[in-house]
């Protein structure tokens, strides 16, 4: 066996020069996997039999490298587009690394004190700097789908709890029915979200949506109009995640308003950010009238992964959904916030700590810089494709997604997608947008500067050259 105590120095200072030169590679790295890659060759590389015999961890280390390396995506690329992953600003990735060697269980107060302080002080900063009510309870989550699943269960418990019923303790079996009321456009992590506690993707009514996916009000109103007095809730979405497109938050939140108990509900997983720009806050006017709503960190605040975020404006609602009681698990000493009671795990990340660094390092007006700027460079590529020939862009750059087809075909537009991730300078993926087979262009990392957009407009240029030559002969 070998001395474990004895190459922990080593081994740690072998990962950390790696990780720097790695980090170091970044603006220049090729940005997709290594082209013609195979999962057998991964495979072949990262598997075999499970080993009998210990190993130097430096020797795991190095193989471990060796293996991936060709596997790698660089989604730290201030050139990567393909969802919206964004980055890790330096000061996040310094506490995520830290988090790693401290290696605190961050379930509950009494086990590690600065860990839960971590997390309450971010969030209180999050909800100050997204322009939510103050007092809003934040519950760290490995992302988007999982802080839907939050904030969804506080709906749930909220909307049955008005209507006399406590799910936590009598289940769904028996219970008044919920009406969950959403956009045709909603992202599927909501669906999931709806699934995983028990309300069914598909009962969800789907209220219509215009070209760039936003929630038609009318529309709403004539759906709640029909539906009986009872518990619903209502999602509205802050970003569609096509488009980008924003729904009318506020006239959303009048039309709840007139249907008394209702949970108006925000999916805002990159869109919230907005909020933070002043020339962009009015894409989300009246958000703060909402009762709950889900976001990432690891998108415009560049954290590093995993890293979602609930928020709940009902702290009661949010503790009954997720709060554990056990008589092993004593209540914190005073009036200190238990992080479990916030979230659905009891043993988890310190997901506090890289939340926190990035919102000390960048303050709100780093933050607003980088959305702004991003949405700056999703203009100028958005600009850039409109003024190809036989280009299209086919939505409304409102904030940082850009949509384009390319001579009006469906061959093209696809084969475009696999010679851009071939060529190896940007990265971005293909999509089908109410029925029309488009690119779908993120801007949503720190680093992302115009020379970046008009390095990918190049690339994009010279694919689409390559692109044409081949379909034509």
């Amino acid at each position: 066996m070998p001395d474990l105590d004895a190459a922990t120095p080593a081994v740690l200072r072998q990962a950390a020069d790696y990780a720097i030169d790695y980090r170091a590679s970044v603006p220049t790295r090729r940005v997709g996997a290594r082209p013609g890659l195979t999962s057998d060759e991964l495979r072949a590389a990262l598997g075999g039999p499970l080993p009998e015999a210990p190993r130097d961890p430096r020797q795991v280390v190095d193989e471990l490298i060796a293996a991936v390396e060709p596997g790698l995506v660089t989604i730290d690329s201030p050139r990567y587009f393909g969802f919206v992953m964004g980055g890790s600003v330096p000061a996040a990735l310094a506490a995520d690394i830290l988090t790693t060697a401290w290696d605190q269980n961050a379930g509950l107060y009494l086990a590690t004190p600065a860990a839960a302080m971590v997390e309450e002080v971010a969030g209180e900063w999050l909800v100050e700097l997204l322009g939510l009510p103050a007092g809003t309870a934040v519950g760290f989550t490995t992302g988007a789908t999982m802080a839907h699943f939050v904030t969804i269960a506080a709906a749930r418990h909220a909307v049955l709890r008005n209507a006399g019923w406590d799910v936590e303790e009598q289940g769904l079996q028996g219970a008044p029915e919920i009406r969950v009321v959403l956009g045709k456009d909603a992202h599927v992590s909501l669906f999931n979200a709806l699934r995983m506690v028990g309300l069914g993707r598909g009962r969800a009514i789907r209220v219509a949506t215009d070209d760039e996916g936003r929630m038609i009000t009318r529309e709403l109103r004539a759906v709640l109009a029909e539906l009986p007095a009872g518990p619903t809730i209502v999602c509205a979405q802050a970003g569609e995640v096509n488009t980008g497109a924003f729904a009318p938050i506020d006239a959303i939140a009048d039309a709840v308003a007139e249907r008394p108990g209702t949970w108006l509900h925000v999916d805002g997983a990159f869109g919230l950010w907005a909020a933070v720009v002043p020339s962009l806050r009015h894409l989300v006017a009246g958000v703060e009238r909402a009762d709950s709503w889900a976001t990432d960190a690891h998108k415009w605040l560049n954290v590093p992964y995993d890293s979602g975020l609930a928020l709940v404006r009902d702290v009661a609602a949010l503790r009954a959904a997720m709060g554990v009681a056990a008589a092993y698990l004593p209540p914190a000493p005073g009036a200190e916030r238990d992080p479990f009671d916030y979230a659905p795990e009891m043993s988890r990340r310190a997901r506090g700590f890289p939340v926190y660094a990035a919102l000390r390092s960048l303050g709100r007006a780093g933050i607003a810089e980088i959305v702004e700027r991003n949405s700056r460079v999703a203009r100028q590529i958005a600009d850039g494709l409109a003024a190809m020939p036989g280009v299209r862009v086919i939505n409304e750059v409102v904030l940082n997604q850009v949509l384009a087809r390319f001579d009006d075909s469906d061959e093209v537009t696809r084969d475009l997608v696999r010679r851009i991730q071939d060529e190896g300078t940007a990265w971005f993926g293909g999509t089908t947008y109410h029925g029309t087979v488009a690119i779908r262009i993120s801007v949503s990392n720190w680093a992302t500067t115009e020379e970046d957009g008009a390095r990918t407009l190049d690339a994009i240029a010279r694919c689409l050259a390559e692109a044409r030559a081949a379909r034509d002969g």
